[in-house]
């Protein structure tokens, strides 16, 4: 299930909502419409990053917000703070703050890597060149570009002592990129995904999106295009979408979730293959420790899971060329299973298996993907040899006749 994370500048100067939000009042009450429309975790930003922002001092950004994080942490909502300072971060996860968002990747400040560590928290890792969002806008390829930089992000913070299951990426829509930029990367988001750890994605009001409306068309009016571009983003994996309007992406996330129960076809696949050829194959005995389960001590303690993977796939390029990079690599499918495995818990192996399944389908080549997890050590109270959950997701081709 894709997460909704809702935002809340307590700014005077967001290009979005600047000064509605400042008083801790008003903030609260909006962050509780937020969860009532339906915000899994709601976002906090003190700082405004729009193009000619004023850079804050760390003490009046976390007077700005941290009265907030203290009120929703302790009606129980999820909080993320928006932040690029060590300092913010470790005070606001002493109060409790579950995420901290830092746009600059911990390359703003050098203590944020290790606050977050010390701290427990989770972090996310966003793709920029800096905190001026206009600058060093080229590329020669940026989605290469951006998977590169966040790969090198990711192995930092690892390095400063933050697991990866606590590791979020951000492609930085908007950030140093120009709109062509920002397509590209939407419609690549795979190869983000392919990193093996969650997505999140901030397209919302973005101005790549208002080039898409009338000139002088109120900021407000970005958020149809922001639910749309949302709604592709979780159709490709994405793990969370960061949006203002949580109301508009919360039902189209529910009108996704409705068309995918009825088991139609997915509408975002290939169409107008004519010749395949039909092969497959099967990944036997993956091992891969994870922390998925309901009970408690599987969170804490972790065990072994078991995958099996059988793939249905065009290989007719594969056979034409005798080119392992026009087929499924089956060895880095193996460590992306794993990846997907290691990566943030949840409670079924059914959700496991799909996520697994879906990583498996990121490949275009593949048709289908059938998934068999196995949970060896489950807690059984009596004895047992294995206990396993298959799945099979796929895609319909369209072939020549059929309409």
């Amino acid at each position: 299930m894709t997460e909704v994370w809702g935002i809340l500048n307590v700014t005077p100067d967001s290009f979005s909502d600047g000064g509605r939000y400042v008083d801790p009042g008003a903030a609260i009450a909006h962050a509780r419409r937020l969860r009532a429309q339906g915000a899994d975790v709601i976002d906090i930003g003190g700082e405004s990053t729009r193009p000619g922002a004023t850079p804050l001092d760390p003490t009046e950004e976390l007077a700005r917000i941290l009265p907030v994080v203290e009120e929703l942490v302790r009606e129980g909502i999820r909080v993320s703070v928006d932040t690029i300072h060590a300092s913010t971060a470790r005070a606001v996860i002493a109060a409790g703050a579950e995420i901290i968002n830092d746009v600059t990747a911990g390359l703003h400040d050098e203590g944020m890597l290790g606050a977050v560590a010390e701290g427990g928290a989770r972090i996310v890792l966003m793709h920029s060149r800096g905190i001026d969002v206009t600058q060093d806008t080229h590329y020669d390829d940026v989605v290469t570009e951006v998977v590169e930089h966040l790969a090198a992000r990711v192995e930092a913070a690892v390095a400063a002592g933050i697991p990866r299951e606590r590791i979020v990426v951000d492609p930085g829509f908007g950030f140093s990129k120009e709109p062509g930029d920002n397509w590209r990367l939407l419609a690549n988001l795979h190869r983000v995904i392919g990193l093996g750890l969650p997505v999140l994605v901030g397209t919302s009001r973005k101005r790549f999106l208002g080039a898409l409306l009338p000139e002088g068309a109120p900021v407000e009016e970005r958020d149809a295009p922001t639910a749309a571009t949302s709604l592709l983003a979780a159709q490709r994996g994405a793990h969370a979408l960061r949006v203002h309007d949580v109301a508009s992406t919360a039902s189209a996330l529910r009108a996704l979730i409705a068309a995918e129960r009825a088991d139609g076809p997915r509408w975002d696949n290939a169409a107008g293959d004519i010749e395949r050829l039909a092969g497959s194959i099967a990944l036997r005995g993956i091992r891969a420790r994870g922390h998925h389960g309901v009970l408690p001590e599987e969170r804490r303690d972790g065990q072994e899971f078991v995958i099996d993977v059988d793939l249905v796939l065009d290989v007719r390029d594969a056979v034409a060329s005798d080119d392992v990079t026009r087929t499924v690599h089956y060895g880095e499918l193996a460590e992306r299973i794993v990846a997907a495995v290691e990566r943030d818990p949840v409670d079924l192996i059914e959700t496991l298996a799909d996520r697994i399944a879906r990583v498996c389908l990121e490949d275009r080549r593949v048709d289908h993907a059938h998934v068999t997890v196995h949970k060896p050590s489950a807690p059984i109270a009596v004895p047992f040899g294995d206990v396993s959950v298959s799945l099979g997701r796929g895609r319909l081709r369209q072939r020549e006749g059929i309409r």
